[in-house]
């Protein structure tokens, strides 16, 4: 190589080292250069080509596809001495899985070339690397790929690919996302399609960024969002999320907390799985997971990173978590076939990529055999067989002996169909079927390339004549317009991100009857179509969770708030923790999780759960109350009172103290005054419309009679000791008929407002119906507050001159003095009344039924006791002052 090729290549690794890679993979690759060229005392710098030490598996063609894969998990770390060149990196941990991905690489090209329809006179070749899981192995691969010496004759003719000799057209891998992201940068310098099989990374979909990359494997996009969709269906609002420590693991996770958080979901706690299983930071993890109290927890990680927590969760008992996979791990068998983790991971759920039957992949898998096949010529083979039987197919040499645990030699009798695995596992060929689908998206390309016709292709090309010539660039071209089908699986196209269609198969661990772990399709999702609802598809009634439950898991920070509570939020806690409230009175919530109470309807009160509205109870002054039976039982003793008062002025009607006041009007009072007592009956029990007409015009007319008969007692008292005077014919102006015509006409014009009242405004039972109560208040409404008004009002008037009038006669000369009797009454009357307004007005619901009942009652007995009961007294106790002599005998006395 010349050294202006070499300080070409030293510039390239330094650029792509120095976007994303480490430290310490620049000095390793400078290392590697520098110490290349050697000092000559007759030159001033002689370079040398590094010898090819990376192991390979090749295969002559007129075509050569160039492979990358992980067949090694790790590499044995190793100190740098910086004095000499380092010495071979390790690799270790050798996976059948990846293993199988490779056969099935080759599968494909041998089934393209042994059909020869697809590339007819064209035979494919491969070169394919082994990655060992690191990016600067992937990056050292995708370096000799690109840039090898040798080349056979055929190779010479017909790859005239780019500037480099021996370079590849194509480059199936890497898998892993952190190596994909390193080669599609170098390769993306050259513009050399670059496939990855299982490459998911979001970022690798910039094409400013990698104009080469292309893919199988849908983008981490499109899974996180299945992710999310996922924990939106199950109501899970309080999710842990652990990822590994690259590419894939980060930007996932990224991704996945950006989306989650705005559908209101919080994310219990973001941690990382380091490299190299760095057990002090795996229980760090372990320990936050058991604080945190999230039941769902979702790990975005490769297989090797999620097995080392695994490892760890194992051992240090955690159970009882709803595990969720990525698609990296969904399906790993590393995780499912060992014992040890099936009551961990058993009900776990996750995404896969959808899962096809190659015809004829186990019967090729199956075919290797070391002693038909020339095992030197692959170095992969003879890792693969030694690993699978446990014994060498080599001497081993007595470094090696002390390194390891010496193998017996194998036999050559070992039958790869007589061991079960994951190489030859052929039910869930997800990841093969991306690598096959990637050979022959490849191949479909290469042909649509050589069957160019001018004018045509995306090119437009005015002659074929060069069509032989294979440009990487024009091939990248012909990649993204590939569309092909076949008989056992889905179509296959690229859009404009160089990403295939995202679907999704959801699969669930379960138990078989064997105690193997199973993976069940219990849904799918289609990210190809654009309405979310129809996104994903789950059988809820086939999922057996961790703990082969059957119920969703919880997995909130909290508890679940009950019908009849609300969520409210725990202050300086993330949104998704809350604690759960009781609704007020009057709200409810009918359902678990409430975010809020919901207000009754005016007519409806929660019960009291407050799970649901039920109609207010109706409150009114009724007949069953404490307070009802207790105005019923004062109206009755009044009642009974006035009765008694009347029997006992009955049987002494002859007596001069009956004769003296008028017996025909205090009959015709105690009578009226029993009406008073009487009428507040009406204003207990349910209102209806003639209870309520009842009820205030009875009151109005009884008080209207009782008090103009006690006004024309008072007129007669004064008109008859006035009388008395020299000269004096007032008597005749108000004798009996005058008297009777001043208490029909007063009562009459009360009849005559009530009447009006009725039938203008009468007044009708109301529901008076507060928001924060529990009932509605049942009463009447006055109709016409202007009527209520007047009728009160002229009861005042009536009151106020029969009032005046006594108080004039309270000094005329009589030993019982009629007019201050009456004078009292009218004063408690008055008094009584006047307090009412100011209650009347401040008293919610019936107890302003309560108050008016009261002021009438309490006029009544104030009339009845300061009118009849010292009356009453003369009569029964004092019966010797019941004379007419004693009555005139002594002048009234000068107080009051």
């Amino acid at each position: 190589m010349s050294y202006r090729m070499k300080l070409f290549w030293m510039g390239l690794v330094v650029l792509i080292c120095t976007r994303r890679m480490t430290f310490f993979l620049l000095l390793s690759f400078l290392w590697n250069v520098l110490f290349s060229c050697n000092s000559n005392p007759d030159m001033s710098l002689q370079c040398q080509m590094i010898p090819n030490s990376m192991p390979v598996l090749e295969k002559k063609g007129d075509i050569i596809l160039g492979g990358l894969f992980s067949l090694h998990d790790m590499v044995e770390e190793q100190r740098l001495p910086f004095t000499s060149q380092p010495h071979r990196i390790k690799c270790t941990r050798f996976n059948f899985r990846t293993f199988r991905w490779m056969q099935t690489m080759i599968f494909a090209i041998e089934e393209i070339n042994n059909e020869g329809k697809l590339l007819p006179n064209i035979t494919i070749g491969y070169k394919i690397y082994d990655s060992c899981s690191t990016p600067h192995k992937a990056l050292k691969a995708a370096m000799e790929l690109m840039g090898s010496e040798e080349g056979s004759e055929v190779e010479q003719k017909t790859q005239n690919y780019s500037a480099c000799n021996g370079s590849v057209p194509v480059v199936i891998g890497d898998g892993g996302s952190t190596q994909s992201l390193v080669v599609a940068r170098f390769l993306g310098v050259f513009i050399v399609p670059q496939i990855s099989y299982f490459s998911s990374c979001a970022c690798l979909s910039d094409k400013n960024e990698f104009p080469a990359f292309l893919r199988t494997m849908p983008s981490d996009f499109f899974q996180v969002d299945a992710l999310v969709q996922l924990v939106k269906h199950f109501g899970w609002t309080w999710v842990g999320l652990i990822a590994g420590d690259d590419a894939y693991g980060r930007d996932g996770a990224n991704i996945f907390v950006n989306k989650v958080t705005k559908l209101g979901v919080c994310v219990a706690f973001y941690e990382i799985i380091p490299k190299n299983s760095q057990q002090t930071e795996i229980l760090s993890i372990i320990s936050t997971i058991r604080l945190s109290g999230a039941n769902v927890i979702l790990v975005f990680a490769v297989e090797q990173d999620a097995a080392a927590l695994f490892d760890e969760v194992q051992r240090s008992g955690l159970t009882g978590i709803q595990w969720l996979a990525s698609e990296a791990w969904s399906t790993a068998a590393v995780l499912s076939t060992p014992k040890k983790y099936h009551h961990i991971l058993q009900g776990t759920v996750g995404f896969a990529i959808q899962h096809a039957k190659i015809p004829g992949l186990q019967d090729f898998l199956l075919r290797l055999n070391p002693s038909r096949l020339d095992a030197h010529k692959d170095p992969f083979l003879v890792s693969f067989w030694e690993e699978v039987f446990q014994c060498s197919l080599s001497v081993q040499t007595e470094s090696q002996e002390h390194e390891a645990e010496i193998k017996p030699p194998c036999s050559g009798k070992e039958d790869l169909r007589s061991v079960t695995n994951i190489y030859s596992d052929v039910s869930q060929l997800r990841i093969s079927y991306n690598v096959y689908k990637a050979v022959y998206a490849s191949a479909y390309a290469l042909k649509a390339m050589k069957s160019c016709v001018e004018g045509k292709g995306p090119f437009l090309q005015k002659s074929c004549a060069d069509q032989d010539i294979i440009r990487p660039w024009q091939l990248l071209h012909y990649l993204k317009q590939v569309r092909y089908s076949n008989s056992f699986a889905n179509e296959i196209t690229f859009d404009e991100n160089g990403d295939p269609a995202a679907l999704y198969d959801l699969v669930n661990w379960q138990m078989n009857t064997n105690g193997e772990i199973e993976f069940i399709n219990i849904g799918k999702f289609d990210g190809t179509t654009t309405v979310v609802e129809q996104k994903l598809h789950i059988h809820e009634e086939i999922i057996l969770w961790n703990g082969n439950k059957t119920r969703v898991p919880l997995s909130i920070c909290g508890t679940i708030c009950p019908p009849g509570t609300r969520k409210a939020m725990r202050p300086n806690f993330p949104v998704c923790c809350y604690d759960c409230v009781a609704c007020t009175p009057g709200e409810i919530s009918n359902y678990s999780d409430a975010i809020e109470c919901k207000q009754c309807p005016p007519e409806f009160w929660s019960n009291a759960d407050r799970t649901t509205c039920i109609p207010k109870r109706v409150e009114f002054l009724s007949f069953r109350d404490t307070m009802g039976i207790t105005l019923v039982v004062i109206s009755i003793i009044g009642t009974l009172s006035t009765c008694i008062v009347v029997l006992i002025f009955y049987c002494h009607r002859t007596t001069p103290i009956v004769r003296a006041n008028n017996s025909e009007l205090s009959f015709l009072l105690l009578f009226s005054l029993t009406l008073c007592f009487l009428c507040s009956l009406t204003f207990i029990g349910q209102p209806s419309k003639w209870s309520c007409m009842l009820r205030h015009t009875a009151f109005g007319i009884s008080f209207v009679l009782c008090i103009s008969c006690i006004l024309g007692k008072t007129i007669v008292v004064l008109i008859a000791f006035k009388a008395t005077l020299p000269g004096s014919n007032i008597i005749k102006w108000f004798g009996p008929a005058q008297q009777k015509a001043i208490i029909t006409i007063c009562t009459l014009t009360q009849v005559i407002i009530c009447t009006v009242w009725l039938l203008v405004a009468p007044p009708t039972p109301r529901q008076l119906i507060p928001h924060e109560k529990a009932f509605v208040i049942l009463l009447c409404d006055e109709g016409s507050y202007i009527a209520f008004a007047l009728v009160l009002s002229y009861i005042g008037l009536l009151a106020f001159i029969c009032l005046f009038l006594a108080f004039l006669a309270r000094k005329l000369p009589n030993s019982f003095n009629e007019a201050r009797l009456i004078t009292f009454s009218m004063l408690i009357f008055c008094t009584v009344w006047i307090a009412f307004i100011p209650a009347y007005i401040s008293s919610p619901g019936k107890y302003a039924t309560v108050t008016e009942v009261f002021a009438i009652l309490a006029s009544s007995y104030g009339l009845l006791g300061c009118i009849f009961a010292p009356k009453c007294y003369m009569i029964l106790l004092r019966p010797k002052k019941n004379t007419r002599k004693h009555l005139m005998s002594k002048a009234p006395s000068g107080k009051f």
